[in-house]
Formats: C-alpha cells, sequence, structure tokens
C-alpha cells in the first residue's frame, strides 16, 4: 500500500509576516515633459515580475492603440492611466505604485513634468523620502529640471538620484554624462542635497535600471533599483524628538481612557516624561497599548494608543510630545505656500489651515516675498497665482503646537483649504520664526489660557462671529 503525503502548504503566514516587516521607500519621479518618467516606472515593475500575464496583454493592446514606441510595448501605459495621459503623452495627475523586492518595500510616485501641473508634483514630493530626477540625455538640464529640483529640495528632500535617461540615443557617451553631472551639481550646490547620484540608463532598454547595462563599462556604479534598495530611510525622522498628535481618544468603557494616533517621529516608551500641547500639561506614559498588545516601546510609523498616568484633559487635535523637546505653540506662523488654486490669493483672504489632526481658520495676514521657481530668488509680490510659491504669515484664531518643517516635516506641514469649496487651496511649510512665543518652561494655566479663545475675539470680525 503506497502512502501519499499531502504537499506542504504555501506558508501565506510566512510570507506575509516577511512583507511586513520590510522597510518601506517612498520616492518620486521627476523632470521635463517626455524625459522618461512613466516609462522609468514601466520598466521598474516589468523587470521586477509585478505584472500579471493579463496586464501584458491588456498592456499589448494599450500600445497598439495609445503607444509611443511603434511595434513595441509602451511601458509608460502602466502609469499614464487616464484617458487624456493617453492622448496627449504626458503625465497630468500623480500616479502611486507599489512594487517589492526580496529587500525593501516601494511607493513610488510618478509626478508630471509639466509647468501647468506643478502643484501635483509638489504633492508627490511632500511625502517621499528621494527623488529620481530624469533628464534627457541628448537635451540636457531644462527649465523643468531645474524647477524640480529646487522643488524637492524646498520640500525637505534630501537624497537625489540623477537619472540622466536614454544614453542609448547618444551613444552611451561617457563625456555626455559627466557634463550633464558637471552642470547639474553646479546648479544643485546651493539647495542643500546630502547626496547626489547619477546612474546614466535606458529606461526603454532596460539598462541600469533593475541589471547593469554591458553598453556602458565606463560606468562602474549600481544600478537604479539597487541605489533605491540601499539609500537611507527617513533618517531624519528616526533622530528627531518624541510627537505623537491625538487622532480620537481611546474610552471603551469607565476603566480605560488612551489617546490613539501616528507616531510622526522619535521613540516613545512607557515611563517617558512627556507633554500634551497645546495645554502644556505633562504626565508620564504608563501604556502603550495596541491590538496584540501593549509594547515595551513604539517608534516612529507605528499606530499606537498611549495611557497616560495622570487624568489629563486631551482631544484629537492635541499632541503628544517628549518633555525634553516642546513643541512651538502660537497663533501666528511664517510659511512658505506653494498655492494651487486656480483663484488668486489676496492678503486678507480667510482660509481653513489643517495642521496635524487639528483644523483652525487662518487670516492671511501679508504676502512677504514670491519666490522664483527656477532661481530660488525671493522678489515683492501683492497676489499669488496658480502654482506660485511665496513667504506668507498667516494668524490662526487659536494658538496651536507645531515645529519648523525643516525639524520635522509631519509636525511642521500642513494645508489650507477654502472655506467655502473644502478644495485643498495650498501646502503649507511651517518655518522657523524667532519671535515667536518661547514655551518652555511657561506655567500651563497660562498657556491653556492663550490657547483656548482669547486671540479668537480679535478676529470675529473677519470670520464674521464665529
Amino acid at each position: 500500500m503506497t502512502i501519499h503525503q499531502a504537499p506542504q502548504a504555501f506558508g501565506y503566514d510566512d510570507f506575509l509576516t516577511a512583507h511586513q516587516n520590510k522597510e518601506v521607500l517612498r520616492f518620486i519621479t521627476c523632470g521635463s515633459v517626455d524625459d522618461g518618467k512613466s516609462t522609468l516606472i514601466g520598466r521598474l515593475l516589468h523587470d521586477t515580475k509585478q505584472i500579471f500575464d493579463d496586464q501584458v496583454t491588456a498592456l499589448q493592446r494599450d500600445s497598439r492603440k495609445h503607444g509611443t514606441q511603434g511595434a513595441e510595448i509602451d511601458l509608460a501605459l502602466l502609469v499614464d492611466g487616464l484617458q487624456a495621459e493617453r492622448e496627449q503623452g504626458i503625465t497630468i495627475d500623480v500616479a502611486y505604485r507599489f512594487f517589492s523586492t526580496d529587500k525593501r518595500s516601494f511607493i513610488v510616485a510618478d509626478t508630471p513634468g509639466h509647468e501647468q501641473y506643478t502643484r501635483n508634483m509638489a504633492t508627490g514630493a511632500s511625502t517621499a523620502d528621494v527623488a529620481v530626477i530624469l533628464v534627457d540625455a541628448r537635451q540636457g538640464l531644462t527649465r523643468q529640471t531645474r524647477r524640480h529640483a529646487l522643488l524637492v529640495s524646498l520640500l525637505g528632500i534630501r537624497r537625489v538620484a540623477l537619472a540622466v535617461n536614454k544614453m542609448d540615443l547618444v551613444g552611451w557617451s561617457e563625456t555626455r554624462f559627466e557634463e550633464l553631472l558637471a552642470a547639474f551639481q553646479d546648479f544643485a550646490a546651493p539647495l542643500g542635497f546630502t547626496e547626489i547620484r547619477a546612474i546614466p540608463l535606458s529606461a526603454k532598454n532596460g539598462d541600469n535600471v533593475v541589471l547593469p547595462g554591458a553598453a556602458a563599462p565606463w560606468y562602474t556604479g549600481t544600478p537604479l533599483l539597487q541605489y533605491l534598495e540601499e539609500v537611507p530611510v527617513r533618517i531624519e525622522e528616526q533622530a528627531a524628538p518624541f510627537r505623537m498628535a491625538v487622532q480620537w481618544v481611546n474610552r471603551p468603557n469607565s476603566d480605560f481612557r488612551g489617546f490613539a494616533g501616528l507616531i510622526a517621529s522619535g521613540r516613545v516608551a512607557p515611563g517617558d516624561a512627556v507633554i500634551v500641547e497645546p495645554s502644556g500639561r505633562t504626565s508620564t506614559i504608563a501604556r502603550i497599548v495596541t491590538a496584540d498588545g501593549d509594547l515595551p516601546h513604539a517608534v516612529e510609523g507605528q499606530s499606537v494608543t498611549l495611557v497616560l498616568a495622570d487624568e489629563i484633559d486631551a482631544s484629537r487635535g492635541s499632541v503628544i510630545v517628549t518633555a525634553d523637546a516642546p513643541m512651538r505653540v502660537t497663533d501666528s506662523l511664517d510659511a512658505r505656500l506653494f498655492w494651487a488654486a486656480e483663484t488668486e490669493l489676496l492678503p486678507g483672504a480667510t482660509l481653513l489651515a489643517k495642521i496635524g489632526t487639528v483644523t483652525v481658520n487662518a487670516v492671511v495676514t501679508t504676502i512677504r516675498t514670491r519666490i522664483d521657481p527656477e532661481t530660488g530668488k525671493a522678489e515683492p509680490a501683492a497676489r499669488l497665482t496658480a502654482n506660485d510659491i511665496a513667504d506668507v504669515t498667516l494668524t490662526l484664531d487659536r494658538a496651536v503646537a507645531v515645529d519648523a518643517y525643516t525639524a520635522n516635516r509631519d509636525t511642521g506641514g500642513f494645508i489650507l483649504i477654502d472655506r467655502e469649496t473644502t478644495d485643498t487651496a495650498a501646502l503649507g511649510l511651517i518655518q522657523a520664526d524667532a519671535t515667536a512665543t518661547p514655551v518652555k518652561d511657561e506655567p500651563a494655566e497660562i498657556r491653556e489660557k492663550r490657547s483656548g479663545g482669547g486671540f479668537l475675539s480679535k478676529l470675529r470680525w473677519v470670520f464674521g462671529g464665529i
């Protein structure tokens, strides 16, 4: 009698655990129109085996109808899904794609190169760790190349991969590659990038994208994918002080009260001394609660419920921070705006400002300067139009807890919302303000009064009796 053993079941649990524990890198591709951004992402998806057979079949069909590569498959169509994008052959909206390798998982944003859609590019860059800036080896650095390099610098991205694309069309010329690298380094010198990694490649053919390209023996560096697998991720956030905005109060019964939220930066453990901003009340962490049980510590990127040792009045909009590094509490913000609305912005305009988990009323007190998006130089401005970048001063109807964007991208960024349409009107970056009211050692009672309705009366005429 023969005994047939059942085949070993596929280890789904092990598979899911392995992927959950992988580090995630968020990066964007940017540059001028037709530099090959969508094709590059399509090549990454194709060569890392992220495309199913039915997707390949659909891609072949779409390439015959909308493709720009003749009889060959147009990998850009994997990303450019809007009908208008396929008709015009350009990227209009930000397209996000996910893929994974054995070393790391990736979320990539394919951002528009057309000047009209610069605001969409800023949206994709605001959450990215790395920027892949493409340059057409034939065209060289264009106006949009410089504009996007400046934008990613302003948005806090410090690591850049300069992907010199279409090298096959210039005969893989080492001289041309070195010329473009030198030109970009000269332009980027004042932008404060920590790293610029230049890679010659051909997104269409796949050379130096996932695998090394034999056509350029003079290049001894790594392919683009290997760089993305090895580049450090969110070092600044991990080193930043502890910050967690309260999203909701977890109170399932009378015996439990915790504050749930996503840790924006830093590390926390039971026994740590904390401050609840903007009230300034102090306490210590009693427990870190999750669905899987209590944790001995928690770090940036984890969603947890914090139980405090003391009964403190806190709710959505409060921020729990380490006692060693309190936040700035203020009702006036100096900020850099990326204006996205089609309507003009004038001094005196009233909008909603969403800062972390709190939403407040805001008045644009002054437009200090407008930033030239190609040179980074400031110039006087009386109003802002779509895609303008400017430094402004905002007055809020109550005090909020903030950090400078250069210190913490999560607690230093905000959005402005049109009060009538509820559309997002601008992306804002909070700047360091030497004139802000210092909060360290300020009595909690005074801070509570200042964060309440005291300032509201001053603006009641602006907001129509809120």
